[in-house]
């Protein structure tokens, strides 16, 4: 595994995580947590089981609770996160009210890369391999000066193909992901100038992976109000202006919130996948794996239901 290789030479082109020993500090960690105190303990426990865990400072972004009913699970996850141990630091942020999966992450990040130059992003289903701290803290270093990639993601969707270890994706994803404060600036809130924009230019067909999956809908529904995603506007907001992501080959995140615990998780527990690890991260060009999008398309539309895969048809024909 990466946190091993500590008596590995740097070669030049390669670079090995950790290469002269664990360094005194990495990348911060922002958790978004609400009220599954249960999933939290679990994300926090694997990333104690970090190597580098106890030189990551973490922060725990507690939203409110919305009512009386939510207001003893959102107690306990509180006091999940002010006991969380075996890390440089922990900040417990707790919002006064409930602002939501979205404003919780976009007004967090936003804070964290006001403060530093780079972060990690967890929510409070992740639980990450051994490897994941290793990985994003070396892909951050690796990528910091590339302007074409805007972020560094650690979840691969479930393939039976045989991919590279690390590849490009357009765009950005939310599954345990990184970013530096000059890739959030690619990020734009206005969901229905995005649409806007992906329809005018003709890419929601693009978008959507060929048609896989409705990431445009999904959108639509935020323009709505009845989906209260930021994830898809980070996605179309790198997208629309061209960036890459990098992926791993095999996942170094399970999402535990394919349980129905969660705010956004119906329709996607197909998509769950057990944690792998990484070897020597190696530099690769910024440019989009064809061949890997394909997998990608493949494991969306593997589960998405019919209908939703005759209204993209539909949408693609007639996209107004």
């Amino acid at each position: 595994g990466l946190h091993r290789c500590s008596d590995l030479p740097d070669t030049g082109d390669r670079t090995v995580l950790y290469p002269r020993g664990m360094p005194d500090d990495l990348a911060p960690v922002a958790v978004f947590a609400y009220r599954r105190p249960g999933h939290l303990d679990r994300t926090l426990a694997a990333l104690a089981a970090d190597p580098g865990a106890q030189a990551t400072s973490v922060t725990v972004f507690c939203d409110g609770a919305k009512g009386p009913d939510d207001a003893d699970a959102v107690a306990q996850a509180r006091a999940v996160a002010r006991a969380a141990r075996g890390f440089a630091s922990v900040e417990v942020i707790e919002r006064p009210r409930n602002m939501g999966l979205a404003a919780n992450v976009i007004d967090g990040v936003t804070w964290m890369l006001q403060e530093h130059d780079r972060v990690i992003v967890l929510e409070d289903d992740m639980v990450v391999s051994p490897d994941f701290l290793g990985y994003m803290n070396s892909a951050l270093d690796i990528y910091a000066d590339a302007p074409e990639v805007v972020s560094i993601h650690a979840y691969m969707y479930p393939t039976q193909r045989q991919l590279p270890q690390t590849f490009f994706l357009r765009g950005a994803d939310c599954w345990g992901w990184a970013t530096w404060r000059s890739g959030w600036a690619t990020f734009r809130p206005d969901g229905r100038a995005l649409l806007r924009e992906l329809e005018d230019r003709g890419l929601t067909d693009e978008f959507d992976f060929d048609g896989a999956f409705g990431y445009t809908q999904m959108l639509r529904d935020q323009v709505a109000g009845s989906v209260d995603s930021w994830a898809v506007r980070w996605y179309a907001s790198a997208f629309l202006a061209g960036k890459l992501t990098l992926y791993p080959g095999r996942s170094l995140v399970e999402n535990i919130g394919l349980d129905g615990s969660g705010t956004h998780s119906r329709g996607t527990r197909g998509l769950g996948t057990a944690v792998g690890s990484m070897g020597v991260l190696e530099r690769i060009d910024p440019v989009e794996d064809q061949g890997a999008r394909a997998a990608v398309a493949e494991a969306l539309r593997s589960q998405s239901t019919p209908r939703s895969r005759w209204a993209g048809r539909v949408r693609r024909r007639w996209p107004r």
